[in-house]
């Protein structure tokens, strides 16, 4: 088979992975980058040109599309779609997950458990904002933060009032979520392929520090869910329509609650946690489904 990783970066982690894991079982492996794909659009005839050569005879897409070239991103995955070739993550799904509010939306709907959260226009009555959440400690997010980065902790009712009336005079968007105290700095993160749950893992923030993401320090090591912890991970998975998803949750009193969905998870710590070979459960799902 002929696979294409859409990639920025031939030289990641997840990207070698992917490519190795691939090139093991016999596969043609392609990485393009998607920023400098052009996308032909004409009559029953859509192609794509990569440094000057028409892509074709193509059986299967990886996305891996950063979050700062989404638009772009999913315009080639729907152009590969268009032209009939299995993609991993479809461009709708890869849409709904990279809207924070959406996807946060599309999960209360499912019936999955969550962090109480507040979405505002901007709104003057923060104090209200910061009780509906069960006041402070609280959890204050851009829409468009990565990797820990825009997101702020509010130790007290006033510093949380300030620091949203500094984001609503920026005109930056923000989600309040409740502090979830007894996850005491840790999440899970589920790696959901086609519908199982290949690997997981708990990961703990440093000391001092309330986000768990590895960029930000923090430190993994392979767990075992409970069968309420992996129902959720399959069924935020399922909502947002992804066949490979990095779903994020924490364990509170009240059963798992998700905080996010991510649409190309890295395959770095969950790897090293597990001992897993996750990028070969990965590539068996496109074989299973490219024609």
């Amino acid at each position: 088979m002929k696979i294409v990783i859409l990639s920025q970066n031939a030289n990641l982690y997840s990207t070698k992975r992917l490519v190795e894991a691939g090139e093991k079982k016999g596969h043609e492996m392609l990485v393009l980058d998607h920023t400098k794909c052009n996308l032909v659009i004409e009559k029953k005839k859509p192609g794509i040109i990569y440094k000057g050569n028409e892509i074709t005879n193509i059986d299967g897409v990886i996305p891996r599309i950063g979050a700062s070239v989404t638009f772009f991103g999913t315009a080639v995955v729907r152009q590969f779609e268009m032209m009939k070739v299995f993609t991993a993550t479809e461009s709708q799904a890869l849409v709904r997950s990279r809207d924070k509010l959406r996807s946060l939306q599309i999960l209360s709907r499912a019936g999955l458990g969550l962090p109480k959260t507040v979405f505002s226009n901007y709104s003057k009555e923060v104090s209200q904002i910061v009780d509906r959440v069960g006041g402070a400690p609280l959890v204050i997010k851009l829409l468009e933060g990565t990797q820990g980065l825009g997101v702020v902790l509010a130790d007290n009712q006033n510093s949380a009032e300030s620091i949203l009336e500094a984001f609503n005079g920026l005109q930056a968007r923000v989600i309040v979520q409740e502090f979830i105290k007894e996850a005491k700095g840790a999440d899970l993160r589920a790696f959901v392929v086609d519908g199982v749950v290949v690997g997981a893992m708990k990961r703990q923030g440093k000391e001092g520090e309330f986000r768990s993401n590895l960029h930000r320090g923090g430190s993994a090591s392979i767990i075992e869910l409970s069968e309420e912890e992996e129902n959720a991970a399959l069924k935020a998975a399922k909502a947002l329509g992804l066949g490979i998803a990095g779903v994020d949750m924490l364990q509170s009193e009240r059963g798992p609650l998700i905080l996010e969905v991510n649409s190309s998870p890295g395959l770095e710590g969950i790897e090293t946690a597990t001992g897993k070979d996750i990028a070969n459960y990965m590539i068996r799902y496109v074989e299973r489904n490219a024609e």
